[in-house]
């Protein structure tokens, strides 16, 4: 059972064409820089051999997408349907839903909570609807794992009125990912496994707490700003300091915003970059900022850890996942170490293996077992199409 997946941020158009039951991958690629100067479409198709590069000009989500058309029509294979990631699926979306005019509707209606991505995507879902008339589409919203966690974990202490008005609340992101993290986490330690702590770790960082398949609680609020330090966002700070900057700095709201999301975090810290990697060959060169990034980052991960643990009251397992989780050896040491005092321990020689397979870094006498789990949004995004549509 074929599903077409798409991903669409504010300047970029990822697409998927996999075979759920096989997870045989037909078509992939990203539709890079759209309405800047630049961009390409870069994919990799069973129609042609290796990886494509077209250096083509892309003015608009549309003009990406009759690529994207050509790029899948070229397979030869059929699907029953189309997966949209949509980043915030407000208080609409507790899971994932047939495309109508109401529910597209929806998709812009909490664009609000993530104006850089939702307008983008219910943008795309019209064009999709438009590029494959035939074809049913589904939103597959990445807070939809996060909406059902316990009031007193999602609930914000604001005057009810005032939250119920503006339906302030946490919703987290990267639900997709942190279900498929439980998802294979599961299938790895069968029955020896309950409480998990999902470590998504990438340029935007989150965790979760995962009992028995159902989210209890996660880091990302309101908005993707909050929890951990990430690649150029600060994450969780005194929210006075919002104020204290605009009535003081005499920054606006704009400003602190982007300041907050677009200049912080690691970027900040480091003074160099916001990539994990330039940051690891700052340290090797001596750089104090650069270790100092690093610090804070593994200090404020093994925090939130301890959190999330709080909420499952004790867990089982610990799993390793995105961009710097998959493939940060240091990284994943550092974080480690940080919870040494509980009794974490990780096997040098096995955090230094690198492999797309799900596998045990821990050593035999660790009291909680430590995975690195390489996530697969895609293929959780064309399960819902299947189960939905098929």
């Amino acid at each position: 059972m074929n599903v077409l997946v798409i991903n669409a941020g504010s300047s970029s158009l990822k697409f998927q064409l996999l075979d759920v039951d096989t997870r045989e991958v037909y078509a992939k690629g990203n539709c890079e820089r759209i309405g800047i100067d630049g961009s390409f479409v870069g994919y990799e198709s069973i129609a042609v051999e290796g990886k494509q590069k077209l250096d083509v000009p892309l003015p608009d989500h549309k003009t990406a997408a009759s690529y994207v058309v050509d790029i899948v029509q070229a397979t030869g294979k059929d699907f029953i349907g189309i997966g949209h990631r949509v980043v915030q699926g407000g208080w609409y979306f507790p899971e994932s839903k047939i495309v109508t005019d109401e529910s597209l509707g929806w998709v812009r209606e909490v664009a609000p909570l993530a104006p850089l991505h939702n307008y983008a995507e219910a943008d795309v879902i019209e064009i999709c609807r438009e590029l494959f008339p035939g074809k049913g589409n589904v939103v597959v919203a990445d807070t939809s794992f996060h909406y059902n966690i316990p009031e007193k974990a999602h609930r914000y202490a604001l005057p009810r009125d005032v939250v119920e008005k503006f339906h302030i609340r946490k919703y987290g992101a990267h639900g997709t990912s942190h279900r498929y993290i439980w998802r294979a986490s599961k299938e790895f330690l069968g029955d020896d496994l309950h409480n998990l702590v999902s470590c998504h770790l990438g340029s935007g960082s989150s965790l979760a707490a995962i009992k028995d398949g159902h989210d209890m609680d996660t880091t990302m609020g309101l908005t993707p700003l909050d929890g951990l330090i990430m690649g150029t966002r600060c994450g969780t700070i005194d929210p006075a300091t919002v104020c204290f900057l605009m009535r003081e700095g005499g920054y606006t709201i704009d400003e602190v915003d982007t300041m907050m999301n677009k200049q912080s975090g690691l970027l900040a810290l480091s003074g160099i970059s916001s990539d994990s990697r330039d940051i690891e060959a700052g340290i090797a060169n001596g750089d104090p900022n650069c270790k100092l990034a690093f610090d804070m980052f593994y200090y404020r991960t093994g925090q939130l850890i301890m959190e999330m643990a709080q909420s499952l009251q004790g867990f089982d397992a610990m799993a390793f996942s995105a961009g710097i989780g998959e493939n940060s050896p240091t990284m994943r040491m550092g974080v480690a170490k940080e919870l040494e005092w509980m009794g974490v321990k990780i096997d040098e020689e096995k955090n230094a293996i690198r492999s797309d397979e799900v596998r045990e870094i821990s050593t035999p006498d660790s009291k909680i077992r430590v995975l690195v789990v390489p996530t697969n949004e895609e293929y959780m995004i064309a399960l819902d199409v299947a189960e939905l549509l098929g």
